[in-house]
Protein backbone atom coordinates (compact mmCIF):
# COMPACT_ATOMS: atom_id res chain seq x y z
CA UNK A 1 0.00 0.00 0.00
CA UNK A 2 1.47 3.33 -1.11
CA UNK A 3 0.95 6.41 1.09
CA UNK A 4 1.44 10.03 0.10
CA UNK A 5 3.29 12.59 2.25
CA UNK A 6 0.06 13.28 4.20
CA UNK A 7 -0.47 9.62 5.06
CA UNK A 8 -3.35 9.14 2.60
CA UNK A 9 -3.49 5.91 0.60
CA UNK A 10 -2.66 6.49 -3.06
CA UNK A 11 -5.16 4.81 -5.39
CA UNK A 12 -4.01 3.11 -8.58
CA UNK A 13 -5.66 3.75 -11.96
CA UNK A 14 -7.98 0.72 -11.71
CA UNK A 15 -9.21 1.78 -8.26
CA UNK A 16 -9.79 5.32 -9.53
CA UNK A 17 -11.83 4.03 -12.49
CA UNK A 18 -13.88 1.75 -10.23
CA UNK A 19 -14.76 4.66 -7.93
CA UNK A 20 -15.53 6.93 -10.91
CA UNK A 21 -17.90 4.33 -12.35
CA UNK A 22 -19.78 4.01 -9.05
CA UNK A 23 -20.49 7.73 -8.66
CA UNK A 24 -23.25 9.60 -10.57
CA UNK A 25 -22.22 13.19 -9.73
CA UNK A 26 -18.88 14.87 -10.27
CA UNK A 27 -17.42 18.34 -10.63
CA UNK A 28 -15.87 19.64 -13.80
CA UNK A 29 -13.26 22.37 -13.42
CA UNK A 30 -12.78 24.64 -16.41
CA UNK A 31 -11.85 28.21 -17.33
CA UNK A 32 -14.63 30.74 -17.79
CA UNK A 33 -13.55 34.21 -18.98
CA UNK A 34 -9.99 33.62 -17.71
CA UNK A 35 -11.21 32.56 -14.25
CA UNK A 36 -11.47 29.07 -12.73
CA UNK A 37 -14.99 27.67 -12.60
CA UNK A 38 -16.42 24.52 -11.04
CA UNK A 39 -19.76 22.99 -11.97
CA UNK A 40 -21.42 19.85 -10.61
CA UNK A 41 -22.59 17.50 -13.37
CA UNK A 42 -24.08 14.08 -13.84
CA UNK A 43 -21.80 11.83 -15.84
CA UNK A 44 -21.10 8.28 -16.93
CA UNK A 45 -17.95 6.42 -17.86
CA UNK A 46 -17.50 5.03 -21.34
CA UNK A 47 -14.44 2.85 -20.87
CA UNK A 48 -11.97 5.36 -19.43
CA UNK A 49 -13.73 8.36 -20.96
CA UNK A 50 -15.89 10.68 -18.85
CA UNK A 51 -19.15 11.54 -20.62
CA UNK A 52 -21.21 14.60 -19.65
CA UNK A 53 -24.58 15.45 -21.16
CA UNK A 54 -25.50 19.15 -21.24
CA UNK A 55 -27.35 21.76 -23.25
CA UNK A 56 -25.66 22.80 -26.51
CA UNK A 57 -25.82 26.50 -25.66
CA UNK A 58 -24.67 26.15 -22.07
CA UNK A 59 -21.70 28.01 -20.62
CA UNK A 60 -20.15 24.63 -19.85
CA UNK A 61 -20.44 23.49 -23.48
CA UNK A 62 -18.83 26.68 -24.76
CA UNK A 63 -16.05 26.79 -22.16
CA UNK A 64 -14.88 23.20 -22.52
CA UNK A 65 -14.44 22.95 -26.30
CA UNK A 66 -10.89 21.65 -26.85
CA UNK A 67 -9.88 22.82 -23.37
CA UNK A 68 -7.88 21.01 -20.75
CA UNK A 69 -10.18 20.43 -17.78
CA UNK A 70 -10.13 18.68 -14.44
CA UNK A 71 -12.88 16.39 -13.24
CA UNK A 72 -13.33 15.36 -9.62
CA UNK A 73 -15.50 12.93 -7.68
CA UNK A 74 -15.43 12.11 -4.00
CA UNK A 75 -17.26 10.56 -1.11
CA UNK A 76 -16.76 11.23 2.59
CA UNK A 77 -18.18 10.04 5.88
CA UNK A 78 -17.73 12.93 8.30
CA UNK A 79 -18.59 10.86 11.36
CA UNK A 80 -16.11 8.09 10.60
CA UNK A 81 -13.59 10.52 9.07
CA UNK A 82 -13.10 8.31 6.04
CA UNK A 83 -13.41 8.97 2.36
CA UNK A 84 -11.81 9.18 -1.01
CA UNK A 85 -11.26 11.59 -3.89
CA UNK A 86 -10.44 10.94 -7.55
CA UNK A 87 -9.29 13.60 -10.00
CA UNK A 88 -8.97 13.24 -13.76
CA UNK A 89 -7.25 15.75 -16.04
CA UNK A 90 -7.63 15.68 -19.79
CA UNK A 91 -8.78 17.44 -22.91
CA UNK A 92 -12.51 17.97 -23.32
CA UNK A 93 -14.22 17.82 -26.67
CA UNK A 94 -17.73 18.29 -27.94
CA UNK A 95 -19.10 15.19 -29.65
CA UNK A 96 -20.15 16.00 -33.22
CA UNK A 97 -20.35 12.60 -34.92
CA UNK A 98 -23.99 11.40 -35.10
CA UNK A 99 -22.97 7.75 -34.67
CA UNK A 100 -20.99 8.57 -31.52
CA UNK A 101 -23.88 10.69 -30.19
CA UNK A 102 -26.23 7.74 -30.76
CA UNK A 103 -23.90 5.39 -28.92
CA UNK A 104 -23.45 7.80 -25.99
CA UNK A 105 -27.22 8.31 -25.78
CA UNK A 106 -27.46 4.63 -24.77
CA UNK A 107 -25.33 5.17 -21.65
CA UNK A 108 -27.14 5.27 -18.29
CA UNK A 109 -26.78 9.05 -18.09
CA UNK A 110 -29.87 10.89 -16.91
CA UNK A 111 -29.66 14.62 -16.27
CA UNK A 112 -31.00 15.84 -12.93
CA UNK A 113 -31.54 19.41 -14.09
CA UNK A 114 -34.55 20.33 -16.24
CA UNK A 115 -34.27 21.28 -19.89
CA UNK A 116 -32.88 19.82 -23.07
CA UNK A 117 -29.62 17.90 -22.74
CA UNK A 118 -28.71 17.04 -26.32
CA UNK A 119 -25.01 17.92 -26.25
CA UNK A 120 -22.24 15.56 -25.15
CA UNK A 121 -18.85 16.53 -23.78
CA UNK A 122 -16.24 13.83 -23.37
CA UNK A 123 -13.06 14.05 -21.31
CA UNK A 124 -10.25 11.62 -21.95
CA UNK A 125 -8.72 10.86 -18.55
CA UNK A 126 -5.06 11.39 -19.42
CA UNK A 127 -4.02 11.85 -15.78
CA UNK A 128 -5.96 9.99 -13.12
CA UNK A 129 -5.11 10.29 -9.44
CA UNK A 130 -6.85 9.36 -6.25
CA UNK A 131 -6.45 9.35 -2.50
CA UNK A 132 -8.28 7.51 0.27
CA UNK A 133 -8.38 8.11 4.00
CA UNK A 134 -9.37 5.15 6.14
CA UNK A 135 -9.77 4.60 9.84
CA UNK A 136 -6.50 4.03 11.62
CA UNK A 137 -5.63 3.56 15.28
CA UNK A 138 -4.86 7.31 15.42
CA UNK A 139 -8.29 8.26 14.05
CA UNK A 140 -9.92 5.74 16.37
CA UNK A 141 -8.22 7.43 19.33
CA UNK A 142 -9.18 10.88 18.02
CA UNK A 143 -12.82 9.80 17.60
CA UNK A 144 -12.95 8.35 21.10
CA UNK A 145 -11.72 11.65 22.54
CA UNK A 146 -14.45 13.70 20.80
CA UNK A 147 -17.41 14.61 23.03
CA UNK A 148 -20.77 13.36 21.84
Amino acid sequence: MQLDSSGLRVLNREECLRLLSATPIGRIVFTDRALPAVQPVTFALDGETIVIRTGGGSKLAAATRHAVVAFEVDEFDTELRTGWSVTAVGKARAVQDPAEIGRLAELPLAAWAPGSRDHYIVVEAEQLTGRMITRTPATEMSLSMCPE
